[in-house]
């Protein structure tokens, strides 16, 4: 199975298969969907918040810390928090 782009993951997950083509165990996908339908309950704060969790989450692991900072700061969001980077960079 080649997973790429954002969804690649969450189709892995629905075919209960990991990268490998191995099977997920049962209670490892019981307790992800578990967690998951809880996480789609939750009230949401806004969406540029949630968007620029996301940008933070993903960007780290392709930009460095100062890159990711500015990129930020352009776009118009706050700059790295410092437990973001002491998160994230550490």
């Amino acid at each position: 199975m080649v997973i790429a782009g954002p969804g690649g993951v969450d189709e892995a997950i629905a075919a209960g298969v990991d990268l490998d083509g191995s099977p997920i165990p049962a209670p490892m996908l019981n307790l992800y969907n578990e967690v998951m339908e809880k996480e789609s309950q939750r009230a949401r704060s806004g969406v540029k918040k949630s968007m620029r969790n996301r940008i933070v989450k993903t960007g780290a692991k392709h930009f460095d810390k100062e890159t990711l900072n500015q990129r930020l700061i352009d776009a118009g969001w706050d700059g790295l928090k410092d437990k973001e980077i002491a998160f994230f960079y550490s």
